[in-house]
């Protein structure tokens, strides 16, 4: 399944001018607050009309406005997310749920009530009021009446926005699960790292109303083009990897990248499961000798591929290992003390805390 997009619109000072395609999986708008992602979002979902543009899902025009082609939101067949869960106060879960199947034409039901109730983990809920419910539950409720209309695409704008940090925990995982057992394919707007980086299977990255790239999560999120959308905080790496074995006593994964392998803590994953790990810039340290004496279990040899500075004396190191590109975030002072250039063999010192298996 592919969706078309190019969109060119102009909102006051602000210009949107976007193209890409999207297929199965979890394709990404991602960059900073004010980078285009809902305006674009919301052209897809029929929400607006752009000044000019064309959408189109496997040939399926939905939007043509050299044709004046304008096809509805509600004949769009794509399931809506919003930040805010938007449940009806008067209703219980079960009846919001089911007030998704008035959205879907009877010959395309396809969507199974008690399926998405186990899928989204909501059986004990069925009965209650959304006043009763925490935000994380509501919030999957809301998928679970969205993926109840029986969706072509689901569009997800910020979903895990207005969460705090616990009931982003607890909803991650049935995001998952919805991308794992569904043959759903979703566009997730987001400007976190780390949503994107355990969510996603494609990135659209955007800044200023524009695309500045677009490919692979774990290309986009470690590549250069991160410091345009994401905090210099968040800057880091994407690494996709395969668990080949535990340390059941120490509680330890082994992680098997290209050439190199990493330890992790508390991993819940099977030998054989793929993994994607994020290690943020800002954990890792650069050694010109090979470290001894330390806690750190993970040091990785390479030779470093590319030094940019941010202007704040600070400046990002990417390091290549084995085929993976690691990014240090360090000061410039050291990178003088250290005298770090392209092609010089360095050693990565990744904290093991800093390592999430997703």
């Amino acid at each position: 399944m592919t969706l078309l997009v190019e969109i060119r619109h102009r909102l006051g000072a602000f210009t949107l001018d976007a193209s890409f395609l999207s297929s199965r999986g979890v394709t990404a708008l991602f960059g900073r607050s004010g980078s285009g992602k809902t305006s674009l979002i919301r052209a897809i979902a029929g929400l607006s009309t752009p000044d000019e543009g064309r959408i189109a899902l496997d040939g399926d025009v939905l939007l043509d406005t050299a044709r004046k082609i304008r096809v509805p939101m509600h004949r769009r067949r794509f399931g809506y997310v919003f930040q805010e869960p938007r449940l009806f106060p008067h209703l219980t879960v079960r009846q919001n749920l089911n007030y998704g199947r008035w959205f879907s034409p009877r010959g395309a039901r396809k969507a199974d009530l008690g399926q998405i109730v186990t899928l989204l983990g909501i059986s004990a809920l069925l009965d209650r009021r959304p006043a009763n419910l925490s935000g994380g539950e509501k919030q999957r409720v809301a998928i679970g009446r969205a993926l109840l209309s029986s969706p072509r695409m689901l569009l997800m704008d910020e979903p895990l926005a207005a969460l705090d940090e616990a009931r982003k925990a607890e909803i991650l995982p049935y995001l998952e699960k919805l991308r794992d057992e569904t043959n759903i394919p979703i566009i997730y707007v987001s400007h976190s790292v780390a949503e994107v980086a355990r969510l996603a299977d494609r990135v659209v990255l955007m800044n200023d109303g524009r695309i500045e790239a677009i490919g692979a999560a774990s290309e986009i999120l470690s590549g250069p083009s991160i410091v345009l959308a994401a905090d210099r905080r968040e800057a880091g790496s994407v690494l996709a990897g395969t668990v080949t074995r535990f340390d059941t006593n120490h509680r330890l994964a082994i992680v098997q990248l290209k050439n190199r392998e990493l330890v992790i803590p508390n991993v819940h994953a099977e030998i054989g499961n793929a993994v994607r790990l994020h290690i943020p810039a800002r954990d890792v340290m650069l050694s010109t000798v090979s470290p001894e004496g330390i806690s750190a279990l993970n040091i990785l040899e390479g030779t470093i591929a590319a030094i940019a500075e941010d202007g704040d004396g600070m400046a990002n190191v990417r390091v290549d290992c084995g085929g993976d590109a690691i990014t240090a975030r360090i000061t410039v002072l050291s990178v003088e003390k250290l005298k770090l250039a392209p092609a010089k063999p360095v050693f990565a010192i990744v904290k093991t805390v800093a390592l999430e298996a997703h």
